[in-house]
């Protein structure tokens, strides 16, 4: 059985974070595992509050799972602030945790900062060294940079520069640039261009807490990032391509597209 681990937030909505995370493990044939590190109240109209579990206790759930079930592969999304950043790292160091997908979650598609500005340091200089692939958006890239991202070139750019802070893969999403919806991977030699056509669709909630779920599923199966990464593309055009209204505001993409449409 291949397991999967996600360390994020639980949105009580459930198109992102850790819920949309487990339906993307289940839709992959991967055994889900999470700890949940905050808990929001969310639907599609956006965030109406978060409360952030006490690092301690972050950590006992860590303990919990990577002592008994393990984990073939892990993935990161909102972690909220530096404390909770600093147990995790320890903890991803302490059981030895490969292949770590790290989504730097800073902000909620509606807006709602879900990351404290004082930990990105923390984030940069404690988690980044263990990853395996962060998949930063254009504007978490943005951030992690200091230079604003408004093209391919600028993307690469921005890939080589993380790359450089000691990732071994970097996927820089080209989600909110106009045209085709492309993707550029960067290892330190080769930049991969993963590109697809955009959708027109409203409802794309928990898109990247999706894609992120989706590389990891697919590690947790044996695949090599750039495999990965073609596949969770693949996986998450799909889904949004899928997607329905659920709710009043942004819904979430459809996490099991391969099995059912809607109204099925």
């Amino acid at each position: 059985m291949h397991k999967a681990l996600t360390i994020a937030g639980s949105d009580s909505g459930g198109g992102a974070g850790i819920q949309a995370d487990l339906k993307t493990f289940a839709a992959l044939k991967v055994y889900g595992t999470s700890v949940i590190t905050s808990v929001t109240a969310q639907n599609t109209m956006g965030v109406q509050g978060t409360f952030d579990l006490p690092p301690e206790f972050v950590g006992r759930q860590l303990d919990a799972v990577l002592s008994d079930i393990g984990a073939d592969a892990a993935k990161t999304g909102m972690l909220a602030n530096a404390g909770i950043i600093e147990v995790v790292a320890a903890k991803v160091q302490e059981y030895g945790v490969k292949n770590l997908v790290i989504d730097p979650v800073m902000v909620a598609k509606s807006g709602d900062l879900l990351l404290a500005r004082e930990a990105r340091q923390v984030l940069q200089k404690k988690l980044f060294p263990l990853a395996l692939v962060i998949t930063p958006n254009l504007d978490e890239a943005g951030v992690l940079t200091g230079r604003e991202i408004s093209s391919e070139e600028e993307m690469v750019a921005a890939a080589r520069e993380l790359h450089d802070q000691g990732v071994p893969y970097v996927l820089v999403k080209g989600g909110h640039l106009a045209g085709a919806a492309t993707d550029i991977l960067f290892d330190g030699r080769e930049v991969r261009r993963f590109t697809a056509p955009r959708l027109d669709k409203r409802h794309t909630h928990g898109t990247g807490c999706t894609l992120s779920a989706a590389i990891t599923a697919f590690l947790a199966r044996g695949l090599t990032v750039p495999v990965a990464v073609a596949a969770a593309k693949e996986y998450i055009q799909t889904a949004i391509s899928q997607a329905r209204a659920v709710g009043r505001g942004c819904g979430p993409v459809h996490h099991l597209a391969f099995y059912y449409s809607w109204g099925d």
